[in-house]
């Protein structure tokens, strides 16, 4: 059952992305404090995870943590406007693998479970976050 978001990750990712039709993922996610404890919690996930924290050794983690809220806000429908650069400019020349991506999703996945964020609601933010996948990922 763990592996539900992981699949639907693979599966959603070659659905055109739609804009969100309501604010119901957002509000389900915390608004902009839960969805800030998400990312933060990702973020320290990855800083243990052996398989991708080398990645992240030379970015800038509170840009990243910023950007990374205003996408995950803009993506749940929420009010916030999205100032970085494109997935695919953002991860060029990156060498981004699936198995670098999956650690991402899992470490994702469990900030959300640490957050107790239920499994659907965790899904409807994979759903809406695979679609940038082929972005990140090194072909």
């Amino acid at each position: 059952m763990r592996m539900l978001p992981l699949i639907l990750v693979l599966l959603l990712s070659a659905c055109a992305q739609q804009p969100p039709r309501d604010d119901s993922l957002y509000h389900d996610l915390g608004e902009r404090p839960g969805i800030t404890r998400i990312v933060e919690g990702m973020l320290l996930n990855i800083a243990r995870d052996e398989r991708i924290v080398e990645r992240f050794r030379r970015i800038d983690i509170q840009r990243l943590r910023d950007k990374l809220v205003e996408q995950f806000c803009v993506e749940a429908g929420g009010p916030c406007v999205y100032s970085g650069d494109s997935m695919a400019e953002s991860h060029k020349g990156q060498n981004v693998s699936r198995s670098d991506f999956n650690a991402l999703v899992e470490d994702l996945i469990a900030a959300m479970d640490e957050q107790g964020i239920s499994v659907p609601v965790q899904n409807r933010l994979i759903a809406r976050l695979a679609p940038m996948r082929p972005d990140v990922i090194e072909k």
